[in-house]
């Protein structure tokens, strides 16, 4: 059994938030002490709150004066009105709070049932019941009871990174699944924009907006966020950032925008998704193929059918990248026209890949570097032709007369030396560089 216990100042919210469960008939109420219960199920709110009232002494400084728990047994477990209402007590007695008033509620409105209770911690003489140590000792009480009630161990559950998300089941606790949804894809993914964080979000049917306003001259920035169906309409009441956690407020979603700007990077995922447009024929064609390599294409629509938002999710590199972010030509208005039109299909440009070099080769680079350090603040063109100047006055003005007077005919060039290698040049630059080299090392003594 998992209990959760919240301490707070707003006793009213606690009793309104139970109170709906049971008039919504999610919940009933199962058990009260020192507080007025007609035995019926149901709560008056107000009257209940009038009773709490009489109970706390107006001297008391404490601002937090009222706990809110939570007993959460496995979903296996089936207990009864009556064991549920048992379980509640010794577990308030052993915690210390037997004296005090309080509400015991059942939960139904999930499959996996499970108790409630709204307590007061403030004592007749304006004290309060210390918390200190109430998670390693309600865990304790919680194993003593599952022993005696025959329960089954229930931990809670911890996040890791490598856990498998799911999509939202609205049959199952929503508020949980949408915390541990919006947790995962924060800890595995990395995105740079409130597009690409709703652009993964979709996929398990969650959906995220930004709120701005004031409150009291105050200026807010906060997130909330809805659960959808797989059409993406709304299906169940949204929920603050705040309630469910800190890692999904605006503020810690910001930095993971910003965190992310410095760890991406888009050559792989932009290397996988040019080679399967080359080989698509079209849009479904290319969104299965970019499936088949664990890569997600989410497409964002206007009323009148237009693509005007294209975000790939490459589950293999864990990054969310805006189509734009990738290149032009997959961006939303180059796949809106080449889904369209197939026979204008853009054509990506694979990034450049590295050929190993010989020693030949390389060796020959380096020399041409050498020559060419001189003139590096040069334009590329125009030391290219500074370059082939050179090359020429370094040549005998016979033998250059020689080509310039070699007429150039179809298929009699097979012997013709390109402008890739010139014997005589390429010993004139390996005799500089080995005097450069002399230099370096001084003569000899």
């Amino acid at each position: 059994m998992v209990a959760k216990i919240s301490l707070g100042s707003s006793l009213y919210g606690a009793l309104v938030y139970n109170g709906e469960k049971v008039n919504k008939e999610m919940g009933r109420l199962l058990d009260t002490n020192k507080i007025f219960n007609d035995g019926s199920g149901s709560l008056d709110i107000h009257r209940a709150f009038e009773d709490f009232k009489t109970w706390i002494p107006a001297n008391t400084k404490a601002e937090k004066t009222m706990m809110h728990i939570s007993l959460n047994p496995h979903p296996d477990d089936r207990l009864s009105d009556v064991e549920y209402s048992e379980l509640a007590r010794e577990y308030m007695e052993k915690m210390g709070f037997g004296d005090m008033p309080f509400l015991i509620f059942k939960h139904e409105d999930i499959d996996r049932h499970h108790i409630h209770i709204v307590a007061l911690r403030v004592k007749p003489d304006g004290t309060v019941i210390s918390d200190r140590n109430n998670f390693y000792k309600s865990k304790e009480i919680c194993r003593e009871l599952e022993r005696k009630y025959n329960l089954r161990p229930a931990e809670r559950q911890k996040i890791t990174p490598d856990m498998p998300i799911s999509k939202i089941d609205p049959s199952g606790d929503i508020k949980r699944q949408v915390a541990n949804t919006v947790k995962m894809v924060g800890m595995r993914y990395k995105f740079q924009s409130i597009g690409e964080y709703n652009a993964i979000l979709s996929l398990y049917n969650v959906r995220c907006e930004q709120t701005d306003g004031r409150v009291n001259g105050r200026e807010y920035h906060g997130l909330v966020y809805f659960v959808t169906d797989d059409s993406g309409n709304t299906i169940a009441s949204p929920f603050k950032a705040s309630r469910l956690g800190k890692f999904a407020s605006r503020t810690a979603i910001d930095a993971r925008f910003e965190r992310a700007k410095d760890k991406i990077d888009i050559s792989p995922t932009k290397q996988v998704v040019s080679e399967v447009m080359a080989q698509s024929s079209g849009k479904d064609d290319f969104i299965a193929k970019l499936k088949e390599r664990n890569i997600d294409l989410v497409l964002r629509y206007t009323a009148e059918g237009r693509v005007y938002g294209a975000t790939f999710i490459d589950h293999n590199t864990r990054m969310v990248l805006n189509g734009s972010r990738l290149g032009k030509e997959f961006s939303a208005n180059a796949l809106e026209t080449w889904f369209n039109n197939p026979e204008e299909r853009p054509m990506p440009l694979l990034p450049d890949v590295q050929q190993p070099e010989n020693d030949t080769s390389r060796q020959s680079q380096q020399n041409s570097e050498h020559h060419t350090s001189d003139n590096s603040d040069t334009p590329p063109h125009q030391q290219s032709s500074s370059h082939s100047q050179n090359s020429q006055s370094r040549q005998p003005h016979s033998h250059t007369n020689d080509y310039d007077s070699t007429p150039s005919i179809p298929g009699l060039d097979l012997f013709q030396v390109g402008p890739g290698f010139n014997a005589e040049e390429e010993t004139f630059y390996r005799e500089m560089q080995r005097r450069k080299k002399k230099k370096r090392r001084g003569p000899k003594l």
